[in-house]
C-alpha cells in the first residue's frame, strides 16, 4: 500500500492471467507491443510506452506498471525515479493482440516526464475541434 501526496492510497494488486492470455500477443519484429496507459478515474489517457513479454508479465505479477525503454535498452519500472507511480487495475488487448490498454490508478503529478498529468498535452492547431 502506497501513500500519495494527495492522502490517495493505492495498492498494488496483481492481475490474473493465463499463458494462454499471453500467447494472444502480437509483438512486432522488435518484440515489442504499444501500450496505452488510461487513468481509472477519469478516463484521460496519460501516455504511450512499449512492452516486451517479461516487461507485460511484471505488470501483470506486480501491479506496477513496467515498460521497455528502446533507447535505453532496459526496464523501467514508471515512477521509481518521479515517484508518480502508476498501479494498475486492468490490462486489456485489443482484436489484433497489437495493442495493450492499461488502466491504473495514478498516482503523484502524472505521468508525463515532463511533469504534466498526461504526455498528450499538446493539440495541432488550437486543440478545440472534435472534442
Amino acid at each position: 500500500m502506497t501513500t500519495t501526496e494527495s492522502d490517495e492510497v493505492f495498492e498494488t494488486t496483481p492481475i490474473a492471467f493465463t499463458e494462454d492470455d499471453l500467447g494472444q500477443i502480437a509483438y512486432n519484429r522488435d518484440g515489442l507491443v504499444g501500450a496505452i496507459v488510461q487513468d481509472a478515474s477519469d478516463h484521460a489517457v496519460l501516455m504511450f510506452a512499449w512492452m516486451n513479454a517479461e516487461s507485460l508479465r511484471r505488470t501483470l505479477e506486480t501491479g506496477r506498471t513496467w515498460f521497455w525503454s528502446r533507447s535505453r535498452q532496459e526496464f523501467w519500472c514508471k515512477g521509481e525515479t518521479s515517484g508518480d507511480r502508476q498501479y494498475v487495475r486492468s490490462v486489456h488487448y485489443d482484436c489484433d493482440g497489437d495493442a495493450l490498454l492499461v488502466t491504473v490508478d495514478q498516482a503523484g503529478a502524472g505521468a508525463c516526464h515532463t511533469g504534466n498529468r498526461s504526455c498528450f498535452y499538446r493539440a495541432f492547431g488550437d486543440g478545440s475541434q472534435n472534442r
